[in-house]
């Protein structure tokens, strides 16, 4: 270990805090730290074999390096996603696989490039450009239910707005009804917010992390129960739905088999609607405190797309990844040895002041905004255009139908480590 940048065991804590992670202002600060000292560091376990050591990446150019290069920095074979042991093991035991859910984020080339070219052209603009109908007219609906709601007070908008509005546009792609999206939702949040009391409502917040990986292993067990039924309606009947896509997919002429159907359903469920959910919820955040920046974009929708890019810097909602060392490299005066495992740490590449000036400032008008939060390369974000779409059109209706907006009380983060956000947004909202 000799010559080797070692976190702090308080600093080291803090990175894998889920409660640190709701503690906004304070996270980045640690991570101003850590970047400035060491930007990349090992982090270590107190109790020896509660996790593996990993190199925790913060720098935007060492996260960019390792995004790129897919071959030297692999998904597999550790866990994609920070893991205690004791959930690995039993995830293996229930398995056979490090994670309970096998997916786009897992695969490495040659399997990873050919899953994701089953499903990337519908993702791409010229195809979403026929939902746009849809989208408005959802977007109408959920402004519609945030100003009945707001009209006798307050609006929580990520429950009234940025919470069902995406859940909506997922599950139709679906193929999943209305009257399922609740349960669609509570499944999602035991996946991803099991670490917060508030959205797990299962008390896995003072579970053992066995005890929590069992609670989410019956929520996957139950997505893929529930999927099996979607792909087997979309083979016998066929729309031109993301679910039929995936259904009816072959892969070196052979359908997928039922463990990669299931892991291509869940992904795009939870993933197309948890992580807009938060940008969505960040940018009318930033509107709200600032009403400045609000009269200037609804005086100049020109200023739209910065609003959402920015809202996606900002906020971070994929927080980390974790990749596995392919070949011994040097990196951030670092030596990392073939098999390490390193954490590429999105919210902290993505306040880099080195890549943006004032990075905690929300600045609609920021370019260059070459962020992180979709990841890069090979394994970029598959639906990066349908959230920018989604937002775009959202706040569109917001500021045709919305005179002024500010916060009427404390905003909440979520406590979690992966994917994260705004859990509670108080606002009050005037109609136009």
């Amino acid at each position: 270990m000799s010559g080797e940048a070692v976190l702090s065991g308080d600093v080291a804590r803090k990175v894998i805090d889920p409660h640190a992670y709701a503690e906004w202002d304070g996270l980045l600060d640690t991570f101003d730290h850590i970047r400035a000292t060491t930007p990349v560091a090992k982090v270590q376990p107190d109790t020896p074999g509660l996790f593996d050591p990993f190199w925790l990446v913060t720098s935007y150019d060492d996260v960019m390096r390792i995004s790129k290069d897919n071959a030297a920095f692999l998904n597999n074979p550790r866990p994609v996603v920070f893991s205690f042991n004791q959930a690995i093991e039993f995830s293996r035991a229930a398995t056979g696989s490090n994670m309970l859910v096998d997916s786009l984020v897992v695969f490495d080339a040659p399997i990873h490039p050919k899953y994701r070219k089953l499903t990337q052209e519908w993702f791409m603009p010229r195809n979403l450009a026929r939902l746009e109908d849809e989208l408005r007219a959802l977007a109408a609906r959920t402004v519609d239910r945030m100003l009945e709601q707001g009209a006798s007070g307050e609006v929580d908008f990520v429950k009234e707005v940025s919470g069902p509005y995406p859940l909506r546009v997922v599950m139709q792609i679906l193929g999943v009804p209305p009257e399922d999206e609740f349960r669609m939702q509570m499944l999602t949040q035991q996946l991803f917010g099991g670490q917060d009391k508030d959205l797990s409502g299962s008390g896995m917040d003072q579970m053992t992390p066995e005890q929590v990986v069992q609670i989410v292993a019956g929520a996957v067990k139950t997505f893929e129960d529930y999927f099996a039924g979607i792909a087997e309606d979309r083979r016998k009947h066929p729309t031109e739905d993301v679910a039929s896509v995936i259904a009816n997919a072959l892969v070196d002429g052979q359908p997928l088999p039922p463990r990669d159907m299931a892991g291509y359903y869940i992904i795009v469920a939870t993933a197309g609607h948890d992580t807009t959910s938060a940008s969505t919820a960040g940018a009318m955040q930033a509107l709200a405190n600032d009403p400045e920046q609000w009269a200037r974009v609804k005086a100049d929708r020109s200023l739209l797309p910065g609003i959402v890019e920015e809202a996606i810097r900002w906020t971070s909602p994929v927080q980390h990844f974790m990749r596995t060392a392919a070949e011994d490299c040097a990196l951030g005066g670092q030596q990392v040895k073939k098999g390490d495992w390193l954490m590429i740490n999105y919210v902290a590449a993505n306040h880099d002041p080195a890549q943006f000036p004032d990075p905690r400032r929300f600045d609609a008008a920021r370019s260059p905004n070459r962020h992180l939060a979709f990841g890069a390369g090979a394994h970029q974000c598959l639906g990066l255009h349908l959230a920018r779409l989604e937002m775009k059109i959202l706040f569109e209706a917001i500021l045709d139908r919305v005179a002024s907006v500010e916060p009427a009380g404390e905003a909440k983060r979520a406590s979690s480590t992966f994917v994260g956000g705004l859990k509670t947004l108080p606002l009050r909202v005037t109609a136009a």
